[in-house]
């Protein structure tokens, strides 16, 4: 009877090795799949973010080309629009172009010395047209920008929480 009884313990013993190597090994086959569907899931991340950035900044670059491309032609409409009768006609005072550049600038203007009235030398009326034709060029693809930067922090978030 004990070598009955120890023999069955051995089988126990056996059977219960089995069983936890069969556990080991399915809960590593586990831990494999499991990492693998991880790196699958990154990578899709990865891919998906790839995408979203290059649609945001396709998108962004077209958009101010666009922007750039009307302000060549507002540019060059200058001399149709503001014509050299104009630019003698009107007299661009020094006091404007004092504010126009501290405004440029994001600076305030400095105390003025002298007439603010008196004609501003070298500047004609077309040059301003020019200068503002050019900052709302700029103004225009800074936001642009933006908005570009926006899109894709929407991207990112559509991305992140699906």
């Amino acid at each position: 009877m004990t070598r009955a009884l120890a023999l069955l313990l051995v089988l126990v013993a056996l059977v219960g090795g089995f069983v936890h190597i069969e556990n080991g090994r399915r809960h590593a086959a586990e831990e494999r799949a499991s990492a693998a569907e991880d790196a699958r899931r990154e990578a899709e991340d990865a891919r998906d973010l790839a995408l979203a950035h290059e649609r945001v900044v396709v998108r962004y670059v077209d958009r101010v080309q666009v922007v750039r491309a009307n302000a060549q032609i507002i540019t060059k409409e200058i001399p149709i629009y503001v014509t050299p009768t104009a630019d003698a006609a009107c007299t661009v005072p020094v006091g404007f172009v004092r504010l126009h550049d501290a405004a440029a600038a994001n600076q305030p203007t400095t105390p003025s010395t002298g007439n603010p009235d008196a004609p501003a030398a070298g500047v004609a009326l077309s040059d301003v047209a020019g200068a503002v034709a050019d900052n709302y060029a700029t103004c225009h693809a800074n936001a642009e920008q933006v908005i570009g930067l926006q899109d894709y922090v929407r991207e990112l978030l559509r991305l992140r929480n699906p």
